[in-house]
């Protein structure tokens, strides 16, 4: 079954459960999603959900440089139809991006690390308004996953980088990554 509002949602009071003093800033995408309008769909505006992922190996965390973007950022993108769970699809893009091996990461928690509502320019080369991403990010934990066949039409490259530059790079949110009770089955 489809990742619901209802599902979003629910991700979303989860998030806001363990890092209340975010609840301002993530008014207007709780007040969207009271709409009901299927926020896991690209095409729909003026917010849609987008996922991300925060791997840690050994104190070090796996970023990508973001072809459409010319950043760095951490693995993630936009949800497909045959999503099921938010963290899944996290897992999905990061498997997508990076080539590595899914079965290697491990959830260092069922609730997000992270949520970022932010304005996208619009793209008119897809028919893209300017528009905003509610970015609901997980932590994973892995052992030995490494980068394999980068997906090139999304990202020119990943690499493992110390917390210290990585916060430097992506932000705060970062240091969530790390500090995240992992569980490695």
């Amino acid at each position: 079954m489809a990742i619901s509002d209802s599902d979003i949602s629910g991700a979303l009071s989860a998030y806001l459960e363990r890092y209340p003093d975010e609840a301002a800033q993530l008014s207007e995408p709780m007040r969207l999603l009271r709409r009901g309008e299927n926020f896991a769909l690209r095409r729909t505006f003026p917010m849609h959900v987008t996922v991300g992922a925060l791997l840690v190996r050994n104190g070090e965390i796996l970023l990508v440089e973001h072809r459409a973007y010319g950043i760095t950022l951490q693995p993630g993108g936009h949800l497909e139809p045959t999503d099921t769970t938010l963290i899944d699809a996290a897992v999905r893009e990061l498997a997508e991006e990076t080539g590595l091996d899914p079965g290697a990461v491990f959830p260092a928690s069922q609730t997000p690390v992270y949520v970022e509502y932010g304005k996208v320019p619009a793209r008119p080369g897809k028919d893209e308004p300017e528009h905003f991403h509610l970015d609901i990010g997980f932590a994973f934990a892995t052992v030995q996953a490494d980068v394999g066949d980068i997906q090139e039409s999304e990202v020119t490259g990943a690499a493992w980088y110390p917390l210290a530059v990585a916060e430097r790079l992506v932000g705060s949110r970062i240091a969530r990554a790390i500090s995240a009770p992992a569980r490695i089955s």
